[in-house]
């Protein structure tokens, strides 16, 4: 995952994971933080298959810019989450698509694009033009 500062990366990687680690605190991602995750079946019968997977937490601190290229490195696909109410963030998109998925050369089909608004900002109640 890959995103802004203060966009709430971490807490949807959280929930994406099932991992209850600091829920309800600001914590910044220093570097990297790596969340393993194990889906038995994906089916609603027993037999279905497994999945397994791995979202990087990336910290979205510019300080860690060196860092992008080895963690974008055989990346499967990217997410982008940004806080449409941090103006930076809408600025800051374009850049962030084409350092992670045009220069990776991932397909669109393997981006997706958050607007995470935080709980209580009351921004989910408004529009959003991209």
């Amino acid at each position: 995952i890959f995103t802004f500062c203060q966009s709430g990366k971490s807490v949807l990687a959280n929930f994406i994971s099932e991992n209850t680690e600091g829920i309800g605190s600001y914590s910044p991602t220093q570097g990297l933080r790596i969340l393993e995750y194990e889906k038995p079946n994906l089916n609603t019968n027993t037999k279905g298959a497994g999945c397994r997977f791995e979202l990087w937490d990336c910290s979205g601190d510019q300080k860690f810019e060196t860092c992008w290229p080895a963690l974008m490195k055989d990346s499967h696909g990217v997410i982008i989450i940004f806080n449409p109410e941090l103006p930076s963030h809408l600025k800051e998109i374009e850049m962030w698509y084409s350092c992670f998925v045009q220069q990776q050369s991932l397909l669109d089909s393997q981006c997706l694009l958050v607007a995470h608004h935080k709980p209580g900002s009351g921004g989910d109640t408004e529009d959003l033009s991209l």
